[in-house]
C-alpha cells in the first residue's frame, strides 16, 4: 500500500505522567560545602560498593583536604544494623556524620 493513500490515524501517547507539580525535596537540607565536613560513606557490602566509595573518598579528599571521611559496612548485603543488635552504633555513626554517601556496588 502506497503511504499516500493510506487513511489510517495512529494516537501517539507520552510516556509521561501527568503529576502534580511538586518541587523536589531531599529527606534532609543540604550542607553548604564540605569543607572540613564529617562525610559517612556507607557500604552495602555489595563486590564494587568498597573500590567505589574508595574513589569518592580519594576524590573527597583531593577536592576538599579538610574532609574527615569514616566508613560503616553493613554486617548482610544492603542491610544496615537499624534493626539488630548494631543499631546503637550505626545510629552514633550517622548523628557523627554531616552528610552520608552510599554506593550500591551491583
Amino acid at each position: 500500500m502506497n503511504n499516500s493513500q493510506s487513511n489510517e490515524q495512529y494516537e501517539v501517547l507520552s510516556p509521561w505522567a501527568d503529576v502534580d507539580p511538586v518541587p523536589l525535596k531531599g529527606i534532609s537540607p543540604r550542607v553548604a560545602s564540605l569543607a572540613g565536613k564529617k562525610i559517612g560513606l556507607l557500604s552495602n557490602r555489595k563486590p564494587a560498593a568498597g573500590p567505589i566509595l574508595a574513589v569518592v573518598e580519594k576524590k573527597l579528599k583531593e577536592r576538599y583536604p579538610t574532609v574527615e571521611t569514616s566508613w560503616y559496612e553493613a554486617l548482610k548485603i544492603s542491610v544496615p544494623q537499624v534493626e539488630t543488635e548494631g543499631k546503637a552504633a550505626f545510629e552514633k555513626w550517622v548523628e557523627n556524620s554531616d552528610a552520608i554517601i552510599t554506593a550500591v556496588g551491583d
